[in-house]
């Protein structure tokens, strides 16, 4: 039986998928509208409790160093799942990545699950695990050969990102001068990404590139991990609302960064935690609730606790990214530099009026609603 995008989401509420969910009677009230005194005792207890019960999916975790502190920041994370960003530079790195991380998964079979399907976040949750959707942030890896896609969807691989930052064999980055769309190459591995059930992402890809990804698409497109250009002007990286509006319209998601310069110019003075839930709430303004998720972009422990530094972290980057980029430092907003990062997001969605439901949506749901449609059976 096919199951369309919005009888998806009337079916999949978490007390489906766990008939133990159960919420106190104030559950589905927002916290702006309990009395006052309640407000501020209560929003934490249940916050905590609908967070814990949530699927919570990240739409990127930089995963390429991943080690034991990785480990334990995930256990407290309260993730049931995320995209793992594996290394791209070349066809050879690329698959000794997807290999490695193979190996690690077969190797704690108690801890994590290989995702190629929502149905595989669902398992995760229900056996308090992980599940791990291995990708990359560029297509260079494919060299010119459109056969490599087969031998990466084999390997594993569920999502991948048309361009980075520069120009490649299938279009412009973000920050390439020309700004040219895809080329005939890159609409060619659209397709066959559609034939095999590849999530196609748009984050770092440029103006042009982004909408002939959406458009040359036959399912939705993945922005996995961006923010609204409405909120923070001229940034390469931003998107637009029309490209929100398409990408939504298609079925897709916008996953909002938690990289801190990316959110606003002013990091540590008027971009924090707030600035972060307005790009969510505009999203949502922009595409509806059910297309905006939240995604990282850093390591599961955060920049801070991987020993980023002014010295290893920040005047590297003056180098790599074009000034437009704005690289600020320290990098990050505190509170989501930290493995329990969207628990506070939920906080502030709660104190901001979100319903339950939305909460979940955006902390989860809307992802595993878009991995359902996009992936192969």
């Amino acid at each position: 039986m096919h199951i369309d995008r919005r009888n998806f989401l009337k079916i999949l509420p978490l007390g489906a998928l766990f008939p133990e969910h159960l919420l106190s009677t104030y559950a589905n009230i927002p916290t702006n509208q309990l009395p006052n005194n309640l407000q501020s005792t209560f929003m934490k207890k249940n916050i905590d409790k609908i967070y814990d019960e949530a699927i919570v999916i990240d739409g990127i975790v930089i995963t390429r160093n991943w080690d034991e502190v990785s480990d334990q920041a995930l256990a407290k994370s309260g993730y049931t799942g995320f995209n793992a960003s594996l290394d791209s530079g070349s066809l050879t790195r690329a698959l000794k990545s997807i290999t490695e991380w193979q190996k690690r998964i077969k190797q704690n079979p108690d801890r994590f699950i290989c995702a190629t399907s929502a149905d595989d976040f669902i398992r995760a949750k229900k056996e308090d695990k992980v599940a791990v959707m291995l990708g990359f942030q560029n297509t260079t890896m494919l060299e010119n050969s459109i056969d490599n896609l087969d031998i990466f969807y084999q390997a594993g691989t569920r999502w991948m990102q048309l361009t980075y930052n520069q120009r490649n064999l299938l279009g412009d980055g973000c920050t390439e001068r020309t700004n040219a769309g895809l080329s005939d190459f890159g609409v060619e591995v659209v397709e066959r990404m559609n034939e095999l059930g590849i999530i196609i992402d748009l984050s770092h890809c440029g103006h042009e590139t982004t909408n002939d990804g959406i458009k040359y698409s036959k399912a939705g497109v993945s922005i996995n991990h961006s923010m609204c250009e409405a909120l923070h002007k001229n940034h390469p990286r931003a998107k637009t609302d029309q490209q929100i509006r398409a990408m939504a319209d298609k079925g897709g998601v916008l996953g909002i960064i938690c990289l801190g310069y990316m959110i606003g110019p002013d990091l540590g003075k008027k971009t924090t935690l707030e600035t972060y839930v307005d790009h969510i709430e505009h999203a949502v303004k922009v595409g509806g609730i059910d297309h905006v998720g939240v995604a990282a972009d850093f390591a599961i422990q955060g920049l801070e606790a991987t020993g980023a530094t002014r010295e290893n972290w920040y005047v590297p980057r003056l180098t790599r990214f074009k000034p437009s980029y704005n690289v600020q430092w320290p990098p990050w907003i505190p509170e989501l530099d930290t493995p329990d990062r969207y628990r506070e997001v939920a906080r502030v969605l709660d104190k901001r009026g979100f319903s339950t439901g939305d909460i979940e949506k955006i902390l989860g749901l809307n992802w595993l609603r878009f991995f359902r449609e996009t992936l192969k059976p």
